[in-house]
């Protein structure tokens, strides 16, 4: 079998809104710790210094992570799917009339609470002993793989990199077990930034999840990562048993490892994945993790299940669209546009949720939060950045912040309210907006104010 190196797998949180806001809106596991799901949220007396606590600070930080979960291996001296990967993402605006993202000037650390080292946690430090033979490369301990600047080895604090509009740290080697030894997925990051001369400017928390509930056990017993790699050798014809550890994508190509092709085998991963286990009673929350976890978990796109196969489709849809050409793993996802037709900017076109820009060249889930965890969430740490900045967990700048409906009392009411030339209330735009240029044209409104009128109890906008 070829290998591949790693360079070429190419609380609820306190109401800390903004003080004029406040005014107008009176599977297998490594080990066995401790368990928890409950966010690691900053208390309210922890949070009372942030910065953007007032409606005079200069910048605000959006922060996010990339894909609302991130999945690991729980072992990795045999079938090894997944390293410890997370990525975080931020955006700092200079509030203004107009706000504008901004990376200048700037520096954005990162930190994860509570916990500050993975080597030492459950079996996670076998990612680093076999690390060579998985990933053709040698780090340090607590130093993390990372395909976007892989000269650039973040551990769980450090600097985050400027790139153009936003800021960056990728590969950070999370694992779901903190520094008091306890599991949970729903890991929270600390965002900091300062200015030239180190003075803090803004600060906020994010939700950094990881979850190694790849439960395999369900179908291949208590031993079940070694058990695959067997009956793999029964049915191909390979020596994988007797090589072990195997990275999967060093023969089924995983774009979610920079994979540009299906790999030596010819079948992506999620190919051979997917069609295996779709005439097997597997469900979704058997590897995507998972029946604890449950980490699709947007209150406005979830369910029991996850509700993964109302925009993905079903196993054998994902196996069989991936062979015929129609969809390539982590390139073609499921689209926004499908359900919420008839608004702009939804459809982002070639651009997937996670990548895609919109109002003020925020990113989708700067305002709407990360993919599978869209604010409002059932986590506690997903709807903390909402709540600080606004009071309430709506998407950031929604009209139900204050009101009961996420279009408020509508677009022409809104010059007579919140204006200057009229009432004058601050509302959840001044977030970022200190003023309105023009509030007459509505297509300078987030999707040109088109959404759908939704109660205030859980509509996501």
């Amino acid at each position: 079998m070829t290998r591949i190196p790693f360079k070429t797998l190419a609380g609820t949180a306190a109401a800390l809104a903004l003080a004029g806001l406040i005014a107008a809106c009176s599977g297998s596991k490594s080990d066995t710790p401790a368990t928890s799901t409950a966010s690691s949220v900053p208390a309210a007396s922890e949070q009372k210094g942030l910065p953007n606590g007032t409606s005079s600070s200069k910048y605000v930080v959006l922060a996010w992570n990339d894909l609302g979960m991130h999945c690991l291996n729980p072992s990795y001296d045999a079938a090894v799917i997944l390293p410890p990967y997370n990525t975080v993402v931020a955006q700092v605006v200079k509030r203004g009339n107009p706000p504008q993202p901004v990376t200048s000037g700037l520096t954005v650390s990162y930190r994860i609470l509570n916990n500050t080292k993975s080597s030492t946690k459950g079996t996670f430090g076998q990612f680093w002993t076999n690390m060579q033979q998985l990933f053709g490369v040698t780090l340090p301990l607590d130093k993390g793989l990372n395909l976007d600047d892989p000269s650039v080895n973040n551990g769980l604090a450090g600097t985050m990199l400027a790139k153009g509009d936003h800021f960056l740290a990728s590969g950070i080697p999370l694992t779901p077990i903190n520094d008091q030894g306890v599991w949970n997925p729903y890991q929270v990051g600390e965002i900091t930034v300062k200015d030239a001369s180190g003075k803090v400017v803004a600060k906020t928390t994010t939700t950094v999840p990881t979850s190694d509930e790849i439960n395999c056990s369900k179908c291949h017993g208590k031993d079940a990562l070694n058990d695959v790699l067997k009956k793999h050798d029964a049915a191909h014809g390979t020596q994988l048993f007797a090589n072990k550890p195997v990275l999967c994508a060093s023969c089924h190509g995983s774009p979610a490892l920079g994979a540009t092709g299906p790999g030596s085998s010819g079948m992506y991963l999620s190919q051979a994945v997917h069609g295996f286990h779709a005439t097997r009673g597997a469900s979704c929350y058997d590897c995507h993790p998972g029946p604890t976890t449950q980490c699709s978990r947007s209150l406005a796109h979830t369910a029991a299940d996850g509700n993964c196969t109302a925009c993905h489709g079903d196993m054998a849809n994902v196996a069989n669209t991936i062979k015929n050409g129609s969809r390539v793993p982590w390139a073609n996802e499921p689209k926004c546009v499908t359900c919420h037709t008839g608004v702009a900017g939804v459809d982002t076109g070639t651009a997937l949720y996670r990548n895609a820009r919109g109002h003020g060249n925020l990113y989708c889930s700067a305002c709407h939060g990360s993919p599978h965890a869209m604010v409002p969430t059932r986590q506690a740490s997903d709807n903390a950045q909402a709540i600080q900045y606004q009071g309430k967990a709506k998407a950031i700048a929604s009209c139900a912040a204050c009101h009961s409906s996420n279009k408020g009392e509508g677009f022409s009411e809104f010059a007579h309210k919140h204006t200057a030339a009229g009432d004058n209330q601050p509302s959840a735009c001044n977030v970022c907006h200190t003023g309105f240029q023009d509030v007459t044209q509505q297509a300078k409104w987030p999707h040109q104010f088109q959404w759908k009128a939704r109660g205030g109890s859980s509509g996501g906008d």
